[in-house]
């Protein structure tokens, strides 16, 4: 595998949980699987007051606790520590900025890193802009000489409407050129939504059928079986729409839908990306309770356990009408997906943590054993992105015996059967392709507002229209069960996903 150039990531936040639980954890990783280069540093940046080695002990702890490997060997971590270096600065004051430039010559003199670096912005939103202006004061984003890179990594949420998404373009835009910018999505590190690409663009046996001659409609679920926990403050200024539909799943969309790139490099795969988004059918504000139901979780007893109510959230007011479900209808104005339905589901404390796209194909046009069946059989494509990674088909056969009756099988996958082979974290995967300076996994700033476009008019009809209703359903179940009102078809039911790619039913153990 190639080897990035020796750099430097400064994280800004560094004290922060981001930086502790995925961060660290992750560039461990890739050093203990000895994929990072040969000179490396990590700069933590923050207003918390830490020594060098107060931060190399933080963040061994963070390893310790939060890395996926299940041995960690204590010589190896002690000495990728040596590489955690720390600067405490006011990331508000420009002046401040001086001594990061300082300190960032210094190691790159005693790392020789060849003036690259990664800057790392996981802050709170607001700081964005802030961070990459001081930045600029003092040309810490030049790469005018040719020979050095710098780059810079974005967390989402990028903007919180359209309007704000453009301001934060324009802003980055007037420090780094577009190719220096990488927002991340965690969920594009994900090993299985990389294989959505893989699956469609190597198997002659499937591209032929992915299209709306062979496709009868396409369902995306992203369920998390917790709250909102202690972040009540946060997700009321959000919502599922913002939280998850816009950035996530949106991008899964994008994968699913695409047409074949001319090669895979990055702005072939994202060219084509971005015309899915563009193709994206608008839903006005007088057709969104046509499209697109929300719901809040309500109080309810799961396993003898009280689980309170949306509304009873800490930071949560009292008649929120902030989404903690969304269901969405979408169709993709095209050649190859002209009048197919993508139902898209997010939501919280529904029965267990699971994302997936599911790809119904059309019944026969012949039901020939509908004599020997209640009903005909459809075939279902799962791809399974967590937990439980992996591929299912669901296909009919004969049932032994006499007659012709025809039963559902399955014939799966799981990334879990390949024992001797690592699974990367998404951070692990997206880290070493931002040092590769590979952006392929990474959102592109005009994609991000198309997808901005098409949910804008969803979030302003919710907010302007006091009529649209706020579905509750009882914490532990599928949401409101008006979201199977947007259907096409009364005999079409959505997929009840368990842990196990395998199970499927209304009640799946959490």
């Amino acid at each position: 595998m190639e080897r990035p150039d020796n750099c430097i990531i400064v994280i800004f936040g560094a004290s922060g949980d981001l930086t502790k639980r995925k961060l660290v954890p992750a560039i461990f990783e890739l050093y203990k699987q000895d994929l990072l280069c040969t000179g490396f540093a990590i700069l933590g940046v923050s207003r918390s007051v830490f020594s060098d080695e107060e931060f190399r002990q933080e963040m061994i702890k963070g390893v310790k606790s939060f890395s996926e490997s299940k041995e960690i060997d204590d010589v190896v971590l002690k000495k990728f520590s040596e590489n955690l270096f720390y600067l405490s600065i006011d990331t508000s004051n420009p002046r401040d900025y001086a001594k990061l430039r300082e300190k960032l010559t210094s190691l790159d003199s005693l790392k020789n890193t060849n003036g690259n670096f990664i800057f790392y912005l996981a802050t709170p939103p607001l700081l964005y802009e802030t961070v990459t202006n001081n930045l600029g004061i003092y040309s810490l984003q030049n790469q005018t000489d040719g020979k050095s890179w710098k780059r810079i990594i974005v967390e989402k949420p990028f903007g919180y409407d359209l309007v704000s998404a453009e301001k934060l373009n324009e802003s980055l835009h007037k420090i780094f050129a577009e190719n220096q910018i990488y927002r991340i999505d965690h969920y594009l590190g994900k090993e299985t939504v990389q294989n959505i690409l893989a699956f469609r663009f190597s198997n002659g046996i499937f591209e032929p059928l992915w299209n709306r001659n062979f496709i009868d409609h396409i369902e995306i679920t992203s369920a998390e079986a917790i709250g909102v926990e202690n972040r009540g403050g946060y997700y009321e200024g959000s919502g599922a729409l913002r939280d998850v539909i816009q950035n996530h799943m949106l991008q899964i969309v994008g994968f699913i839908a695409m047409e074949p790139p001319s090669s895979f490099e990055p702005n072939s795969v994202r060219n084509e990306t971005l015309k899915v988004f563009q193709s994206l059918r608008v839903i006005h504000e007088n057709e969104v309770e046509k499209y697109c139901i929300r719901g809040q979780y309500t109080e309810s007893i799961i396993k003898g356990e009280k689980i309170k109510g949306y509304r009873d959230e800490k930071g949560v007011a009292p008649d929120s009408r902030t989404e903690t479900f969304a269901v969405i209808k979408l169709y993709i104005d095209n050649w190859r997906w002209g009048d197919v339905p993508f139902y898209i589901r997010a939501g919280k404390r529904l029965p267990t943590r699971v994302t997936e796209v599911v790809i119904h194909f059309k019944e026969t046009p012949h039901h020939l054993f509908h004599k020997d069946n209640f009903e005909q059989l459809r075939n279902q494509l799962i791809i399974r992105i967590q937990p439980d990674e992996g591929i299912l088909l669901k296909f009919g056969m004969k049932t032994p015996g006499s007659g012709f009756k025809i039963q559902n099988v399955n014939m799966d996958f799981h990334y879990s059967d390949i024992s001797n082979v690592h699974l990367p974290s998404a951070y692990e995967r997206l880290l070493l392709d931002c040092m590769l300076g590979d952006s392929t996994l990474y959102a592109r700033g005009d994609a991000v507002e198309e997808c901005w476009k098409f949910v804008d008019p969803i979030i302003k009809s919710w907010k302007d229209n006091p009529d649209i209703k706020v579905y509750g359903y009882p914490s532990g179940t599928w949401g409101p069960k008006e979201s199977s009102d947007l259907f096409d078809d009364l005999k079409t039911e959505w997929r009840f996903p368990c842990k196990n790619l395998t199970d499927d039913g209304l009640y799946c153990e959490l």
